[in-house]
């Protein structure tokens, strides 16, 4: 009954610590050496042909210390270990007729006799388990059959803690393998999008082009005829009422064909951006000097939106690191996508500006920094932010949230493709709604 019972004991202990044997190792040695009438009791695994002492049973401190001294031992130059890898399990019923290490362990321990039961895995020797007796004699054949009951059960403890692992890791490699195959997924869905989207913007493009060409030029055309008819019936003898009925009229028409000319070229200008959009590539691809890139699109952008619109300033802080060098890259589309970037911190800072009164100084930051093989460059304003459910559609093509007739929602869109298809680089944005948006852009430093 009470073998019974501690071998249902350990196997609780088994079935409460799947991934750890050591606590199944403590409770087979103290129920061996109780249930045996041993002396002490060890445990002992193998690992890459060494053995190392995994628990025991205490009997004094100096004893004790004799024994974690002599461990770990090659599994060769130990004989209860070399014994324990013929599978069987062995006993010394006197250790003083020895003459190697085990007798020198045995009269610093105080013990006279020993049984080993060898720990079996697929037929390899993976440890062993010792009782020591204080007096000389064979042990009986019921100890020896159940101390090789608990090396059985330290096997499966072993066992159950490897399996545990592998399934542990097994399950972070899913994990990871499925993160990664959502990632690519999601990465492969936007790329499909954005070339089917491409070709689809390239050819409604140029259907479009050439009707509005006919627009913009008969409307044009027609306000000169309009002209000239009132340069006719000028010379007409009309009554004042009918001249003014005409006037009129035709300053209706001009009117009207200035708004239809206004929105042609409004839509001119959309439809040459959807073919930027559409292109692949631009212009020649050769070594470049970041940071006079980065200067120049500074400067275009300022004294572009300072002509768009009489009255506007704002603050320009350069950091850039001369250390940056050149970056093998299509310098048209960089510069592309820095002019993008400024004008909306301009835009962003503006606006700002506008709602918060006359205390507010606009201000942009260009950055430039040198990673190594790659180079950093960061567009940071202090405008209104993006809030977060804009973050997270700010890149696709067409989403925009400037006001009708301001924003074609193409330029953030077009700027990541250049940057990440056609650079192979990264862009990224940081931002806090009603305090700053910093774009981040890194560009490998060769072409790839």
């Amino acid at each position: 009954l009470e073998r019974q019972t501690a071998t249902a004991g350990i196997l609780k202990v088994i079935a409460s610590s799947p991934s750890d044997a050591q606590p199944v190792f403590e409770a087979i040695v103290r129920s061996a050496n109780t249930l045996i009438g041993g002396f002490s009791s060890t445990v002992f695994r193998f690992i890459d042909g060494v053995g190392h002492l995994k628990a025991f049973t205490p009997t004094n401190p100096a004893a004790d210390e004799v024994l974690r001294t002599s461990f770990p031992l090659p599994v060769t130059d130990f004989l209860p270990f070399k014994m324990a890898q013929a599978g069987e399990a062995t006993q010394i019923a006197d250790t003083e007729t020895l003459s190697n290490e085990i007798l020198s362990i045995s009269r610093a321990r105080g013990f006279r006799s020993i049984l080993f039961a060898p720990m079996m895995n697929d037929g390899v020797s993976i440890g062993s388990i010792a009782v020591t007796r204080i007096l000389p004699g064979k042990f009986a054949d019921h100890h020896v059959q159940l101390l090789q009951t608990f090396a059985d059960q330290a096997v499966i403890a072993i066992e159950n803690v490897r399996l545990f692992d592998e399934v542990q890791e097994r399950t972070r490699e899913l994990t990871l393998s499925l993160d990664e195959l959502r990632t690519a997924q999601d990465r492969l869905v936007q790329t499909e999008k954005l070339a089917s989207l491409g070709q689809l913007t390239a050819g409604i493009a140029h259907e479009i082009k050439n009707p509005l060409n006919f627009v913009n030029n008969f409307s044009a055309l027609s306000g000169e005829l309009i002209d000239e008819l009132n340069d006719l019936l000028g010379s007409a003898a009309l009554d004042r009422k009918t001249r003014e009925e005409i006037d009129e009229l035709t300053n209706m028409l001009k009117g009207n064909l200035a708004k239809v000319v206004q929105h042609g070229k409004r839509a001119d200008s959309i439809v040459k951006n959807m073919l930027l959009h559409s292109r692949e590539g631009s212009g020649e691809r050769r070594a470049a000097d970041i940071n006079t890139i980065v200067e120049e699109s500074l400067n275009l952008a300022y004294h572009g939106a300072r002509a768009e619109k009489s009255g506007f300033n704002i603050t320009l802080q350069r950091d850039l690191d001369p250390s940056a060098g050149v970056v093998d890259l299509y310098p048209q589309e960089i510069t592309r996508v820095f002019l993008n970037l400024i004008s909306n911190g301009f835009y962003a800072a503006n606006k700002r500006r506008e709602a918060g009164g006359d205390g507010f100084e606009p201000l942009l930051t260009a950055t430039t920094k040198n990673l190594g093989s790659k180079v950093e460059i960061r567009i940071r304003d202090n405008g209104t932010g993006i809030p977060a459910e804009v973050k997270e559609k700010m890149f696709n093509p067409f989403f925009t949230t400037k006001p009708a007739g301001e924003g074609t929602g193409l330029g953030l869109s077009m700027s990541h493709d250049i940057v990440v298809k056609q650079h192979g680089g990264e862009i990224d944005v940081e931002t806090e709604p009603g305090a700053f948006t910093e774009f981040i852009i890194t560009l490998p430093r060769a072409a790839a």
